[in-house]
């Protein structure tokens, strides 16, 4: 065993280091089943150089220096029996999947449905027809644009919300407003399939989801996570409050050039601004929404709002477990339930606000 020179198979994926709680772990993806598990420091600079050239006597030195520990071989032996287990070792077979527990049976209250066959090449065909579109000579502009709406927006947040407040007589608006937002979130999830396919991903399955009185389409993306650099993941998880800005720009033009008292401000600004609320309350870093997803790659974290919640009892607690926690993670998790908290904070108070402007 300790002369033996092992190899991952052909397309495993690691993916780069995630900070979970106190310990910084990487997710090892198996090519066939999808199937993917977590790894330490540890394990994963051993299995990052399992490339059929080392063995045993080859990797000890370098661990030692890395870890300042000698790699035993009793520990070696367990790894190359973890990952032969698991089908990663070239050669090994495929694991027996576990059974997966049943889903709930849908209903007419909640349920969810496919809605093609084949997702990841539904979104391969949407991807060639879109591809010249996300070009940065093309792309660069638009979000251009978009913060040029937005500071349009700002500066005309009184005669919009003025104009929007006459929608309450207006039930035919409100509906073509309700469409147009309806529309926006099924082209929404659209984008993240787009953009995964743009940087090499997997679209395991689009489909339909209900939640009575709303249903809603849904795109998941199966090895999100592990898609290279750090652009990538932002860029799959922000496009679809991108698109949905962009979206915004020619009813942005309209409300430019209508004339005041013209009978279409009320219907163009409640959409401004509904359909503003809506892209942007995407980016907004608290989960489910993508702004959460955008803040966990950019800080290297994985579960950050559950791990932010379990070292904040750890200090409640006033227990050495918080103390043990190293710098770096108590910065981020303490930044992120203070700045949580504040979000929240303001996100009442606004709609609050808004709410009344509205209704007077």
């Amino acid at each position: 065993m300790c002369a033996h020179r092992p190899a991952l198979r052909p397309g495993v994926r690691c993916g780069p280091a995630l900070l979970r709680g106190p310990r910084t772990v990487h997710l090892v993806r198996h090519p066939v089943t999808g199937a993917a598990f977590e790894v330490g420091e540890k394990e994963y600079f051993l299995i990052a150089r399992l490339d059929g050239t080392r063995n045993l006597d080859d990797l000890a030195p370098a661990y030692a220096e890395r870890f300042g520990r000698r790699l035993g071989v009793e520990h070696w032996t367990r790894l190359l029996g973890l990952l032969g287990a698991r089908g990663l070792l070239a050669g090994s077979p495929d694991p027996v999947p576990a059974a997966a527990p049943a889903p709930p049976p849908n209903s007419l209250r909640r349920g969810t449905r496919p809605l093609v066959r084949d997702a990841d090449a539904t979104t391969a065909r949407l991807h060639r027809l879109l591809r010249p579109l996300l070009r940065p000579a093309v792309q660069l502009p638009l979000c251009a644009a978009v913060l040029a709406l937005l500071g349009l927006l700002a500066a005309q947040a009184g005669p919009l919300v003025g104009a929007a407040g006459e929608l309450t007589g207006q039930p035919g608006a409100l509906a073509g407003i309700a469409l147009f937002l309806w529309l926006s979130i099924t082209v929404h999830e659209l984008a993240h399939g787009v953009a995964a396919q743009h940087y090499g991903g997997h679209v395991a399955e689009i489909g339909v989801k209900w939640r009575l009185p709303a249903a809603l389409l849904y795109c998941a993306v199966d090895d999100y996570l592990f898609l290279p650099g750090l652009r990538a993941k932002l860029v799959v998880a922000g496009a679809g409050a991108h698109l949905n800005l962009v979206l915004l720009l020619p009813f942005g033009a309209w409300w430019v050039l209508l004339p005041e008292g013209a009978p279409e401000r009320p219907f163009v600004a409640g959409l401004l601004i509904l359909g503003t609320l809506q892209g942007l309350g995407n980016l907004v870093p608290l989960p489910p929404l993508d702004g959460y997803r955008m803040l966990g790659h950019a800080l290297g974290t994985a579960r950050l709002a559950p791990e932010t919640l379990a070292y904040l009892a750890l200090r409640r607690g006033g227990g050495a477990a918080a103390a043990a926690y190293p710098p770096r993670a108590r910065r981020i998790y303490a930044g992120y339930a203070a700045g949580a908290v504040l979000l929240v904070l303001c996100a009442a108070t606004g709609t609050a606000a808004l709410l009344f402007l509205l209704l007077r």
